[in-house]
């Protein structure tokens, strides 16, 4: 595990490999290694998977011609939108037999990664997308080595989507997002830029830091002992809380880009754990309205902090110290989160982002069916997370 104590500045201007929990590259121009790569885990012909947003960015662009100057063909897939759906996996599955790919290369934010995870779960496995459903036994498939090789590359700070098995994707029929999952569509390879990073425009750099906030924040207070899960979150916290801000007033100091890259995905490691409340009821606006995830999220963060903090005991003494926070409460740290949102100007209600109040117990209804609900530390009914999602719609800070 990297320590924040010797994570010193010169240290995030250089190229280092981790291995835990999958391969990692990280360091500034590393997509450059790309072919590289390809050719070590024997990819020849990658399906190139991005949300629709992103097709045209430079760093699409920058892929597909490294990729062609070491004579790689590949193809473009950009058909996922800021919440995946199964119709779009389904095309996705097509565009890889048809052009006889060999593996996957995920390139953007969590929404072109889970994506692209998706895709892989089904499109040789012989088994439908729902059967790979997180709280479903394991499918029975058609051979082991099923899955395609998938290199993942994020160019956002925030879902620390980049060395996980899971996806979360939209059931187009229920309305609802559920979360796929099988340790075979762990990636081979995570390749941690942060120079992608440095032209996300202010209001994503706060979105996504905010959602890389929210993960840490919720993997550490789910109650089960994981100390692995546990240690990436605090440093985690202790990251995001010291990089965030400098991210967004100076988006291209590739020191607070690639603290923050760094944070994003410890905190992404540590809620394999599990996360709580505010995830369940953001997939389920999420799955309904389309809204950003990580803005979603953000909103959301303090109302269910409010709920939950009381209840954690000394888990509170370790945020505020991972915080750098001088007094150890729960008002303390709801003050600095919510001195957080509003330095990177994240509107105060769902409501603002065109979230009605009448969603409100339709909302908690299937929130309460979202595995997240389950690892909250505080045992949640019905009428807390109605009133958590009233709360958020209408003001979830003061």
């Amino acid at each position: 595990m990297l320590s924040a104590v010797k994570m010193g500045e010169n240290f995030l201007n250089e190229s280092i490999d981790w291995e835990f929990p999958i391969p990692i590259a990280y360091g500034p121009g590393r997509i450059s290694e790309i072919s590289q790569f390809c050719r070590k885990f024997k990819i020849s012909n990658p399906l190139i998977v991005t949300d629709n947003g992103s097709k045209e960015l430079p760093f699409v662009n920058r892929l597909v011609a490294l990729l062609e100057s070491a004579s790689i063909k590949s193809q473009l897939f950009y058909g996922i939108s800021p919440n995946p759906r199964d119709d779009e996996i389904n095309a996705g599955c097509i565009a890889y037999r048809k052009g006889n790919h060999d593996g996957i290369i995920a390139i953007g934010g969590g929404s072109a990664l889970d994506g692209a995870k998706a895709l892989g779960m089904t499109v040789n496995s012989g088994v439908s997308l729902w059967d790979f459903e997180y709280r479903k036994p394991e499918p029975i498939l058609n051979s082991l080595d099923c899955f395609p090789t998938f290199i993942t590359i994020p160019t956002t700070a925030g879902t620390g989507a980049e060395t996980e098995s899971t996806a979360m994707v939209t059931d187009t029929v229920q309305g609802m997002k559920f979360c796929l999952a099988h340790l075979g569509m762990r990636p081979s390879l995570a390749i941690l830029d942060p120079e992608l990073t440095i032209e996300l425009p202010a209001n994503l750099t706060a979105w996504t830091g905010v959602d890389a906030l929210t993960h840490a924040l919720e993997a550490y207070l789910v109650p089960q002992l994981n100390p692995l899960c546990d240690g990436a979150a605090l440093e985690a916290l202790k990251l995001i809380s010291k990089w965030l801000k400098v991210a967004f007033d100076e988006p291209k100091n590739i020191n607070a880009r690639g603290g923050m890259l760094i944070g994003s995905c410890m905190a992404g490691v540590a809620f394999t754990k599990g996360l709580g409340l505010v995830h369940s009821i953001s997939h389920m606006i999420g799955a309904e309205y389309n809204t950003q995830h990580g803005l979603t999220n953000a909103i959301i963060l303090p109302a269910v902090m409010k709920f939950n903090l009381p209840h954690v005991g000394e888990k509170v003494r370790f945020v505020s110290s991972a915080m750098d926070l001088k007094d150890a409460s729960t008002d303390v740290i709801i003050k600095e989160i919510e001195q957080i949102l509003d330095y990177v100007d994240i509107p105060r209600s769902l409501s603002e982002i065109g979230v009605p109040l009448e969603c409100k117990k339709r909302i908690a209804k299937k929130a309460m069916l979202d595995s997240a609900t389950g690892t909250n530390p505080r045992v949640a009914k019905i009428k807390d997370v109605e009133e958590l999602t009233e709360i958020s719609i209408l003001s979830a800070r003061s």
